[in-house]
């Protein structure tokens, strides 16, 4: 059994700082939260950030002149060529037409507009599909700025010459994306490290960027087609939130810490997270612990090395769930390229940039949100959404619940015929759309990873049996948090029982289903999307 199969951390001679958090066995360095002067200012800051969310967004009378320019002549570009060319093509056509341009004006305006599409990218089924298949491509590694700049923002950031604080460092970058670029080094101490360098300009820009979404917002909405499904000034906002605070890598370190502390504290061991550097981290600059590992899309590695590919998915799981549920504080953002996997079985989980943070309304409305869907309670379901900002306080729960259909039976998706499913998705946004509804920040955050682990199964284990997954996920939450959870959200451990058959349908299939792989759920969505997408195309 790997590593990354325990969840109980067995008492061993090591670093006294595994104490805190799950780090690392060999520390190039030890972390002392308490010495940190960087950290000090973490929580200021992180409300500031906050706070500064709605006047960014705020549609102002008119906005940075020379960027709305910049930004309307591109995207002007992009919708005037999908109105010549891809507009009476067919819907299907059409929306990939219309998705393929925006993504390259969106490479072509740079840093936030390839944020934004890299968050979109990971969204699918929360955007439209063209759309994600397209930002997909945004993924890829950007344009690095020159050596010269990086030079110039740690300089300035450090305040002292870059040769003082480094011995070497590798001018080309590991890796190169909107907002920063890593490169390894050695410091002059003589650890081997990795500095994430920000972009010189990218604060002022995305600031700048941010006031001509806001005004263009409004005026995208129900116009196009991409546009009225993705609902432009609530997605705005949504990256506000997102992007504001991974501007201040000291926020980063932060959330690097916080993340490897609930780790601990919920014995979780298949985790290890890049220890900060006592000091070397400052709001454009953050320097880490190098870590490595196999790729998470390195099946055949993975494998070869003897490491139980199960257990890593089972970690990831519930790693992520079980700090969102009891900690309040998950990685926000898990792709392949923000995840090593170690050769003892453990995952390394780099980039704490984008952090879901829940204080503790927040907190145990996401608890009772996922224990209500364990039991298939709808309306406790909905209860907890909308304690979670999803729809409004004085929400009638049981004509939300009525008009969606969720007091009737469920229907197996696949007995539908492309009008049927058609005209079922447009009533259940038509539906939602009218009661209020959107989508806070952190339930995003949680969709996106839940779709990261959707592939990751289909990547590393497609025969994996999900009913009996789900089924050990629930004994696991029952017998490690099961009276904590009861006593949270104000119920009896003993009245707690899976549903099933929810479950069941859930995934849509029939309750005498007795075993569901990815691959069987996978072919189920193919003739759920080749149905849809035909309807659409006609």
């Amino acid at each position: 059994m790997t590593a990354a199969c325990h969840n109980q951390r067995v008492t061993t001679p090591g670093p006294p700082d595994l104490a805190y958090g799950s780090f690392s066995d060999d520390p190039p360095w030890l972390v002392e939260p308490d010495r940190l002067t960087w950290r000090r200012r973490a929580p200021i800051l992180r409300s500031v950030a906050r706070r500064s969310v709605p006047d960014l967004v705020d549609k102002p009378s008119l906005p940075p002149a020379r960027r709305l320019v910049t930004v309307t002549r591109h995207l002007g570009i992009a919708l005037c060529g999908w109105w010549l060319f891809d507009r009476r093509k067919g819907r299907e056509v059409s929306r990939a037409g219309l998705s393929r341009r925006v993504r390259s004006a969106a490479e072509v305006l740079g840093p936030t507009y390839i944020k934004l599409g890299q968050i979109i990218s990971s969204g699918e089924g929360i955007f439209p599909p063209e759309l994600v298949a397209e930002c997909r491509l945004l993924r890829d590694q950007v344009t690095p700025q020159s050596f010269a700049e990086v030079r110039r923002v740690i300089e300035d950031d450090l305040d002292r010459p870059l040769e003082e604080v480094f011995v070497e460092f590798e001018r080309q970058p590991l890796a190169a994306a909107s907002i920063a670029q890593v490169h390894r080094a050695r410091l002059a101490t003589g650890e081997q490290v990795v500095v994430k360098v920000q972009r010189g300009i990218v604060s002022d820009l995305v600031a700048k960027d941010l006031k001509v979404l806001a005004w263009l917002a409004p005026f995208l909405v129900g116009r196009i087609p991409v546009a009225a499904l993705a609902n432009p000034p609530a997605l705005v906002e949504l990256f506000a939130e997102t992007i504001t605070e991974e501007l201040d890598f000291r926020l980063e370190a932060d959330n690097m810490l916080e993340v490897a502390r609930s780790f601990t504290a919920l014995g979780q061991t298949g985790y290890v997270v890049p220890r900060p550097h006592p000091e070397l981290v400052t709001r454009r600059v953050l320097v880490m612990e190098e870590l490595s590992g196999y790729s998470f899309d390195d099946v055949a590695g993975i494998k070869d090395a003897g490491i139980d590919v199960h257990a890593i998915l089972r970690t990831g799981m519930i790693g992520f769930m079980e700090g969102a549920m009891m900690e309040g504080i998950f990685h926000g953002d898990l792709h392949g390229g923000n995840l090593f996997v170690q050769p003892d079985g453990r995952v390394a989980l780099l980039d704490y940039g984008i952090t879901g943070r829940l204080d503790e309304d927040r907190r145990l409305a996401f608890l009772r949100m996922l224990m209500s869907a364990t039991m298939n309670d709808v309306r406790g379901q909905f209860a907890a959404l909308r304690d979670l900002g999803v729809l409004p306080l004085d929400t009638d729960l049981d004509a939300v619940i009525a008009d969606l259909g969720l007091d009737q039976p469920p229907v197996d998706p696949t007995t539908l015929d492309g009008d049927q499913l058609l005209a079922e998705l447009q009533r259940l946004m038509k539906a939602l759309l009218a009661y209020g509804a959107r989508l806070p920040k952190e339930l995003m955050l949680f969709m996106k990873n839940m779709v990261f682990l959707d592939g990751a199964i289909a990547t590393l284990a497609p025969e994996l049996d999900l009913l009996a997954e789900v089924q050990h996920l629930a004994m696991y939450f029952a017998t490690t948090h099961g009276e904590s959870i009861a006593e949270q959200i104000g119920a009896r451990a003993e009245k707690w029982e899976l549903d099933m058959d929810g479950v069941k349908a859930g995934f849509g299939v029939d309750p005498s289903t007795e075993r569901l792989t990815y691959q069987d759920l996978r072919e189920r969505r193919e003739l759920i999307r080749s149905r849809l997408s035909g309807k659409l195309g006609s």
